[in-house]
C-alpha cells in the first residue's frame, strides 16, 4: 500500500523513475562496472576480468541484492554479492580497492545528473511559457499593488517578465551547479586511495570520464554534503519563485480583484458544500509544497557535519531527501507551468480597477509634472498629498479636488490634469524592459 504522496498524488513519472530502487540499483551496478573499466586501464585488474564484469553485471538482480541483505545486513556488500554471483570468476575483482561511498555517492551523482536532466528541461518550458505570457501581455496596463495597496499602474507583461527573468537565472544556477553536484569519487577508506595504490587519482579520473560524472578534487569516505546542500538550495531557491508566482495568482483571483483565474474545467467542483467555487487549487498546492522542499534545505546543511572522516547519519535522512525535494520541486514546476500557460486573463477587470480609485492612484504622475513645471517638489508632494486625502475622504475623483487648486491650476490646465491621471500614459519603459528581457532569455527558452 502507497503510503507517501509522491507515491501516487504528487511526481512525474520521469522523476519518480529516477529517484526508485530499480534506477538506484542500476546506477550502482554502473559505478561498479565503470571502477572494473578503469582499473583494467590502469592495470589494476585484468582487461578479460573488466570484460567480463561490464558484459554481466546487468544480470544481478535488486530481488537477490535483497535477499542477501537480509543475511548480512549491509546494503552495498550485498550489491557486490550479487554483481559477484552473476560475473563468474571475474567477481573475484568487483569492488576492487573501493569503500561503500565510493560506489553509493558516485551512484548518487549519476542520480542527480539524471535530475537535473529533468529540471532543466522543465525550466526551460516554464520560462517559454512565462516569455509567451510577457510577448501577449506588454501593453496591458494594470494596477500595481505596493503594501496590498493601489500604487501607480505597471503591466502584466513586466510581471510576467520579473518572473521569466527569475526563472533565467535558475537556468544559469543549474547549469554552473552541475558540475558541482552530479559528482563522484573513488578515494577509499578514508580518502587516500591506499587500496589502489600510486594510480589511484587516475583510476578515479578514469571512472568518472567513463561515467560522465565531475570528479572530486580530495575526500575522505564520501563526497563532501556542500554539494549536495547546494542541490537542495537551488531546489528551494527554484519553488520559492514558483510560491510567490502562485501567491500574486491567488491574490489577483479574489473575488473582489478577479483579474486572473486558473483554468477551470467543466465539470471541476470547487467546493463540496458552496456550488460556485472556483478556487485556485494549483497555485495553493505549489506554494504548499514549496514549504517541504524549502525544509530539506537545513538537513542537508547538517548531513555535512559528519564525524571524523565519516559517519552514517546523513544515509538515513539523504534516503528521503533526496527523492522528496527532487519529486515535489519537479512536480511543482511541471504543475505552475500548466497553470500559467492556461491562466485566464480577465481585462475587464483589470480595467475597472485601474479606474477603482477615480484617480488617486495617480497622484506621483500629478506631483512629478508639477515639479518639472517648476513648482518645488516637496510642496508638489504634500499638496498632491492633501488633495489625495480629501479626495479619498469625500469618494471624489482626483480630478475634481485638484481643479479647485488655484496653486495646482497655476502650473497645470484641467485637461493637462487630467492627461496626467490615464494609467495607460504612465508606464514609463516597461514595454521596452519586457521586450528586453524576451529577446535576452529566449535562447534559454524551450
Amino acid at each position: 500500500m502507497a503510503v507517501h504522496p509522491i507515491e501516487y498524488r504528487y511526481g512525474t513519472p520521469e522523476m519518480r523513475n529516477v529517484w526508485n530502487e530499480e534506477n538506484r540499483f542500476s546506477c550502482v551496478v554502473a559505478a561498479e562496472v565503470a571502477l572494473a573499466q578503469a582499473e583494467a586501464a590502469h592495470g589494476l585488474i585484468p582487461q578479460a576480468a573488466a570484460d567480463e564484469i561490464a558484459q554481466n553485471a546487468h544480470k544481478a538482480s535488486l530481488a537477490r541484492a535483497k535477499e542477501i541483505e537480509e543475511e548480512i545486513n549491509h546494503d552495498m556488500m550485498a550489491i557486490v554479492k550479487a554483481v559477484s554471483e552473476v560475473t563468474g570468476e571475474s567477481g573475484r575483482w568487483v569492488h576492487y580497492g573501493a569503500t561503500s561511498n565510493d560506489i553509493l555517492d558516485t551512484a548518487t551523482g549519476l542520480q542527480l545528473a539524471q535530475a537535473l536532466d529533468l529540471i532543466d528541461a522543465k525550466l526551460r518550458r516554464l520560462l517559454g511559457v512565462l516569455l509567451k505570457r510577457a510577448g501577449e501581455t506588454t501593453t496591458l496596463v494594470a494596477v500595481g499593488r505596493t503594501h496590498g495597496q493601489q500604487g501607480v499602474p505597471t503591466t502584466y507583461g513586466l510581471r510576467f517578465a520579473i518572473w521569466a527573468s527569475e526563472v533565467g537565472r535558475h537556468i544559469e544556477r543549474l547549469e554552473q551547479l552541475r558540475p558541482r553536484v552530479a559528482v563522484g569519487q573513488m578515494t577509499g577508506a578514508v580518502g587516500t586511495q591506499a587500496a589502489i595504490g600510486p594510480k589511484g587519482m587516475a583510476v578515479q579520473k578514469s571512472m568518472m570520464e567513463i561515467l560522465k560524472l565531475s570528479s572530486v578534487d580530495v575526500s575522505n569516505q564520501v563526497i563532501s554534503r556542500d554539494r549536495y546542500a547546494e542541490y537542495f538550495m537551488f531546489l528551494a531557491t527554484v519553488t520559492t519563485t514558483l510560491d510567490k508566482i502562485g501567491v500574486e495568482i491567488r491574490s489577483l483571483q479574489r473575488t473582489e480583484i478577479g483579474e486572473v483565474e486558473e483554468a477551470f474545467g467543466a465539470k471541476q467542483v470547487g467546493s463540496s458544500t458552496m456550488p460556485h467555487k472556483r478556487n485556485p487549487i494549483k497555485s495553493e498546492q505549489v506554494c504548499g509544497l514549496a514549504r517541504i522542499v524549502r525544509a530539506a534545505v537545513e538537513p542537508a546543511l547538517l548531513n555535512n557535519t559528519l564525524w571524523d572522516e565519516r559517519d552514517l547519519t546523513n544515509s538515513s535522512c539523504e534516503r528521503v531527501l533526496f527523492p522528496e525535494a527532487s519529486i515535489l520541486a519537479d512536480h511543482c514546476i511541471r504543475l505552475m507551468t500548466t497553470v500559467l500557460d492556461n491562466l485566464v486573463i480577465n481585462r475587464a477587470a483589470i480595467r475597472r480597477n485601474l479606474a477603482f480609485l477615480h484617480g488617486i492612484n495617480m497622484a506621483e504622475s500629478v506631483m512629478i509634472d508639477l515639479t518639472r513645471r517648476g513648482m518645488n517638489r516637496q510642496d508638489a508632494h504634500e499638496r498632491i498629498r492633501m488633495a489625495s486625502m480629501q479626495a479619498l475622504a469625500e469618494s471624489r475623483p482626483l480630478a475634481d479636488v485638484l481643479g479647485t487648486d488655484n496653486e495646482v491650476l497655476r502650473f497645470c490646465s484641467q485637461k493637462e490634469i487630467a492627461a496626467l491621471l490615464s494609467p495607460d500614459s504612465y508606464i514609463g519603459t516597461s514595454v521596452e524592459q519586457v521586450q528586453a528581457v524576451i529577446e535576452k532569455l529566449r535562447p534559454l527558452a524551450a
